[in-house]
């Protein structure tokens, strides 16, 4: 039997390629906020972390590792507006249709996810999007039925970096936290790791940070295929 009887994995940048699957969500996101006015657009965007150069959202930024509530407040900040209801609902429903419609994952999750459970592993999934995203993601990517475990910002549990999420995944399913593997694509994930007592803190590059950004992580991988692999080798 494996050494690891949980992961709880981040969404964006673990599961799916943030790159592909995010910019274009950002830009829809930034343009209805900043109602098509282009000097806003790009105000909401310098100051959340995209690099203009690059056109990629800068590791350790707002965009990399915040909530979607974190994000609607700077921008509602950077453009001294108030942030009301509508305003957040949108950004919420444009990230939501997104992750239903134009994730891409790193890998084949259904065989991955699949492989993990044969073992006996839970797995979950906890993010700094919407639990609404997160599922429309998973649903699209046909493994939702697979998890175990789905939280959110808003599920209830807390926001990253904080234990919350870990917590609530290790309550709900007696687990260990001496088993448990949390991996992400970001500090957050890796602080939350930390701050929950986690065995295993995880990186993987397949989001906004390199290899140095990761390096207080316990392992850093490719991708989440890389996965199966790494538990194996702790057994």
């Amino acid at each position: 039997m494996s050494v690891v009887s949980a992961i709880l994995f981040d969404k964006d940048g673990t599961i799916i390629d943030f790159s592909a699957s995010w910019m274009p969500a950002i830009y829809q996101a930034a343009n209805e906020f900043a109602s098509g006015n282009s000097l806003d657009i790009a105000k909401l965007l310098a100051v959340s972390g995209v690099d203009q150069a690059s056109g990629k959202v800068l590791s350790g930024s707002l965009l990399a590792a915040a909530s979607n509530q974190e994000i609607a407040e700077c921008w509602a900040d950077t453009l001294n507006i108030t942030l009301d209801d509508q305003l957040s609902a949108q950004m919420n429903a444009t990230f939501a249709y997104h992750n239903a419609n134009s994730s891409v994952p790193v890998t084949d999750l259904k065989v991955l996810f699949t492989q993990l459970k044969s073992l006996g592993i839970k797995i979950g999934v906890a993010t700094s999007d919407s639990q609404q995203g997160a599922e429309a993601t998973l649903r699209a990517a046909g493994v939702l039925e697979l998890m175990d475990f789905v939280s959110g910002f808003d599920s209830g549990y807390g926001i990253k970096p904080q234990a919350g999420m870990v917590d609530a995944f290790c309550q709900q399913h007696q687990l260990d936290k001496e088993s448990l593997m949390v991996v992400g694509d970001n500090t957050h994930d890796l602080h939350m790791a930390r701050n929950a007592k986690a065995k295993y803190a995880v990186g993987v590059l397949t989001g906004t940070s390199n290899k140095e950004d990761l390096a207080e992580a316990d392992y850093v991988l490719d991708s989440i295929a890389d996965i199966p692999a790494l538990v194996k080798s702790l057994t």
